[in-house]
């Protein structure tokens, strides 16, 4: 059994403040455009406020994305469409602007955050900033191995939860959750099938670069196996997240329970993201009510873990690219809901009235003799 004593995150997290959530709602009746005309931006806006405990809501200010990053074991097996342990890679490109995400958030004004837990390579490669979470050089081959060792698990948890202190206490009001990972989509098929009760074909997909039949089938047969090694240890998360995880999703796990602690609301993004939190609702079961599902990233095992936690991704624009690029497009749509929620003028109680005694006059007028 682990040292960390999980049970805590259950009792340190509450919900969104409800009292504020129903002021928000009656807000909205009072609005001068009509309830439902905004579709889900009225939903995202009286969330929001319910997050951040004011209405009208405050405007989402100091937003941040934050990448956490490594490589996986079970890559050698040819499960990815990237070479195994070429993460950093991906982390190249962030940090040099040249990736799909970098390239949004600098075009959005949002900074980012990548923290290197378990990249296969030397940690000179990195800034300090970048690496100095860094609990190993790779992950295990979850197939036939455990990707850390408990005590690494324990690390990269812990890891994950400082980072979320140091978001909150920076400034940030939201966050933009992604990976920079190889392999982390099979690592994260497994958690979900584990979890779910689901087979090894139900939560295998593609991932980002589309890999072949021949590819998917070696996958498809790797998460059988790690399967196999993950059922006995379904009791405690954080060995369940050491035997077929990997740092990155360790790190990942607690980012996402001490944000739900710091009433910190995130955007989550791919298959990645959605695993962590679904691990993390085994420790906490409100911890759900603090994120968001960004969008559908096309893996089959996304959607079953967002289903299980009753999320709702809020856009489908076929982005597959990983790296939290399809959360951060949501942004501006959640952005957008706190804007209206705020903004908008409420009609005045005489015109309310005036209105409520023209529907009266056009009824009685309407009205059948009898």
């Amino acid at each position: 059994m682990s040292r960390i004593d999980l049970d805590e995150f259950s009792d340190l997290i509450e919900r969104p403040d409800g009292a504020v959530r129903r002021e928000a709602e009656a807000r909205r009746e009072r609005l001068a455009v009509r309830p439902g005309s905004l579709g889900r931006l009225d939903e995202l806006g009286e969330w929001l406020a319910a997050a951040r405990g004011t209405v009208p809501v405050r405007q989402i200010e100091r937003p941040r994305v934050v990448l956490f990053a490594g490589d996986h074991g079970v890559a050698r097996l040819d499960v990815s469409g990237r070479p195994a342990g070429t993460a950093r890679e991906l982390v190249r490109g962030v940090l040099e602007g040249a990736s799909p995400v970098a390239v949004l958030a600098r075009r959005l004004d949002v900074p980012v955050r990548v923290v290197d837990l378990s990249v296969d390579c030397e940690p000179d490669a990195f800034p300090a900033e970048v690496v100095r979470h860094r609990v190993r050089r790779g992950s295990g081959r979850i197939d036939v191995e455990d990707a850390l060792t408990l005590d690494e698990a324990e690390a990269a948890f812990r890891a994950g939860v400082a980072v979320a202190d140091e978001e909150a206490d920076s400034g940030t009001d939201l966050v933009v959750l992604g990976d920079l990972s190889v392999g982390g989509t099979t690592a994260a098929a497994v958690l979900i099938a584990a979890l779910c009760g689901t087979d090894a074909s139900v939560v295998t997909g593609r991932g980002g670069l589309a890999i072949d039949d021949l590819a998917w089938m070696r996958k498809c047969a790797a998460i059988r196996d790690a399967l196999r090694r993950a059922r006995p240890v379904l009791g405690d998360q954080l060995q369940l997240l050491a035997t077929v995880g990997g740092a990155d999703l360790a790190a990942t796990t607690g980012f996402l329970l001490q944000c739900a602690v710091r009433k910190l609301p995130v955007i989550l993004d791919g298959v990645v993201s959605a695993a962590c939190a679904l691990v993390a609702q085994r420790v906490a079961f409100r911890a759900p009510d603090w994120w968001l599902a960004g969008h559908v990233s096309g893996e089959p095992g996304q959607a079953k873990a967002l289903d299980r936690m009753a999320l709702e991704p809020l856009l489908d624009q076929g982005v597959r690219v990983g790296e939290g690029a399809g959360a951060l497009l949501a942004l501006p749509l959640v952005r957008a809901a706190a804007a209206l929620a705020a903004e908008l003028p409420e009609v005045k109680a005489e015109e309310t009235g005036a209105e409520a005694a023209e529907e009266t006059e056009a009824g009685e007028v309407a009205r059948p003799e009898e």
